[in-house]
C-alpha cells in the first residue's frame, strides 16, 4: 500500500460505494424525490421522527441507536447513506492513506461497516474489527462483509460509552463518533476580544463529561498498543469545540505525527468543513508536533480602506461585510474610530456579547463579537449611517434584523 496514490484509493473507493448501491447526487432536490421513490409517506414520516429525536437526543443513546437500527435495512442504504456520498469519498480516501502496515485495526462506530469492509479490502494480511452499539448496524455489516468475501474483518455490537474494548491495536480508527453533541457550542473564550481558553480544568472536565469524549478516548487509549497510532475525525472545525477536544487528546498522551488537515465536503447540496482529520500517536513531544490552538485563517483578503474610499455600494448593500473571524483584524484596522454606542452582554445561553456602531474616519461600521468566535463587521458611507443604527437597536433587543443572522 506506500505505493497506492490518492487518485488510485479513491476510484477503489468509488467503485466499493457502487457496490453498497451508493451514488453521488447533484441536488436536494434529486435526492429527496428517490427518497419519495423508496419510501412511503408514511416511512418518511417515520423516519424524520427518529431524525428528530437523535437530534434532541433527550433519552441519551436510545434514539441514537433507534435511528441508525432503523436506516440500517438493506432497502434503505442507497437512499440514505447516499447523502453522506462525498463524506465517505473524502474521509474514507484519507483514512485508507494512513493505514499503513497495521496489522490490527479497529473502526470505532462503524455503523453498517460501508468504510470498515473498504479498509479490509485494501489491508488484506490486517485483522480489523469494526464496533458499533446499533445491532441492525452490526448485523448488516456482517451479511455484507460475508458477500464480499472478506475473512480478515469482523463486527462487534459495543458501546464504547459503556464498555472496554476487547484487546488492544496497532491503529484505531474513530470518524464521527467521539464527538457527536451536534448542540454542544464548546468552551467560550476568554471574553469578547480574544479568541483565547483559559486553562481551566473544570470548564475541561465539564466539555468531557457533558459530551462522553473522556470516557470514550480513556477507553481507546487503553485499547492502542506500545507505538500505536489513532486517526481521529470529528465534528471540531469551530474553534470553541476543538481546543477542548485537542486538550482531551493531548491529557491523555495523544500526540500529532502529522498536521491536522482540515476536510471540504457535500452533504447533496449543502457544503460542511469538517474535521480536522488528526494522526496521533503516544510519543515522545519531540518527535511530535505542537498543537495549535489559533483560529484557522478563512481565507479572506485583508481589508482594503483605500479602495473602499473610491468604492460604491450596489443598491442597499453595504461597502463591506465580513461574518468571518478575520472581521476582527479588520476592526482592529479601522482609523479614528468614535464609538456612538456599544453594549456588551450575556446572552442567555451563557455567550458574552459585544455590539458596537459607530464612525471610522470615512466610514460609518457596525462590529460584533462574542466568546463563541463569531465575528461580523460592517461598513457603510456615512450618509447611510442610520441603516446601522436601526442594526444595532435590532441586535441588542434580540430581535433578528432583515438579510444576515446577527450573532447569538
Amino acid at each position: 500500500m506506500p505505493g497506492d496514490t490518492n487518485d488510485e484509493i479513491r476510484a477503489s473507493l468509488r467503485e466499493h460505494l457502487a457496490w453498497w448501491g451508493l451514488r453521488h447526487v447533484e441536488s436536494d432536490a434529486a435526492y429527496f424525490a428517490w427518497q419519495r421513490d423508496v419510501f412511503s409517506p408514511q416511512e418518511l414520516t417515520t423516519l424524520h421522527r427518529h431524525i428528530e429525536a437523535k437530534r434532541q437526543a433527550t433519552d441519551g443513546p436510545a434514539a441514537e441507536i433507534a435511528f441508525y437500527d432503523l436506516t440500517a435495512q438493506p432497502r434503505s442504504v442507497p437512499a440514505l447513506y447516499s447523502q453522506r456520498y462525498e463524506y465517505y469519498l473524502e474521509v474514507g480516501a484519507r483514512v485508507a492513506g494512513h493505514l499503513g502496515d497495521a496489522s490490527t485495526i479497529l473502526d470505532v462506530g462503524c455503523g453498517i461497516g460501508i468504510l470498515t469492509t473498504f479498509y479490509a479490502k485494501r489491508c488484506p494480511a490486517s485483522t480489523i474489527v469494526g464496533i458499533d452499539r446499533s445491532p441492525a448496524s452490526i448485523d448488516l455489516a456482517r451479511q455484507r462483509a460475508q458477500e464480499l468475501g472478506l475473512t480478515n474483518v469482523r463486527f462487534e455490537c459495543r458501546d464504547v460509552d459503556q464498555q472496554d474494548l476487547a484487546g488492544c491495536f496497532n491503529l484505531i480508527i474513530a470518524t464521527h463518533t467521539l464527538l457527536q453533541a451536534e448542540q454542544e457550542p464548546g468552551l467560550p473564550s476568554r471574553d469578547w476580544s480574544t479568541f483565547a481558553r483559559p486553562a481551566d480544568a473544570q470548564a475541561q472536565q465539564g466539555f468531557e463529561r457533558r459530551i462522553g469524549v473522556g470516557v470514550r478516548l480513556d477507553r481507546l487509549r487503553a485499547g492502542l498498543t506500545p507505538g500505536g497510532r489513532m486517526v481521529v475525525f470529528e465534528k471540531t472545525r469551530q474553534l470553541a469545540r476543538r481546543i477542548p477536544f485537542q486538550r482531551a487528546l493531548a491529557a491523555r498522551g495523544l500526540r500529532l505525527l502529522a498536521p491536522p488537515e482540515p476536510v471540504r465536503y457535500r452533504s447533496v447540496e449543502e457544503v460542511t468543513d469538517d474535521g480536522p482529520l488528526y494522526v496521533l500517536g503516544a510519543v515522545p513531544g519531540e518527535q511530535a508536533l505542537s498543537w495549535d490552538e489559533a483560529p484557522e485563517a478563512d481565507g479572506m483578503p485583508p481589508l482594503d480602506l483605500d479602495s473602499l474610499r473610491s468604492a460604491r455600494a450596489q443598491g442597499d448593500q453595504p461597502l463591506y461585510e465580513n461574518h468571518q473571524i478575520s472581521a476582527e483584524q479588520g476592526w482592529l484596522s479601522l482609523q479614528a474610530k468614535h464609538v456612538t454606542a456599544q453594549v456588551t452582554s450575556t446572552e442567555p445561553d451563557g455567550r458574552q456579547l459585544h455590539v458596537e456602531w459607530g464612525r471610522a474616519g470615512a466610514f460609518a461600521y457596525l462590529y460584533c463579537a462574542n466568546t463563541f468566535d463569531q465575528r461580523q463587521l460592517v461598513l457603510i458611507e456615512p450618509a447611510r449611517a442610520a441603516v446601522l443604527e436601526t442594526y444595532y437597536r435590532e441586535i441588542t433587543r434580540e430581535q433578528p434584523a432583515g438579510g444576515k443572522e446577527p450573532l447569538r
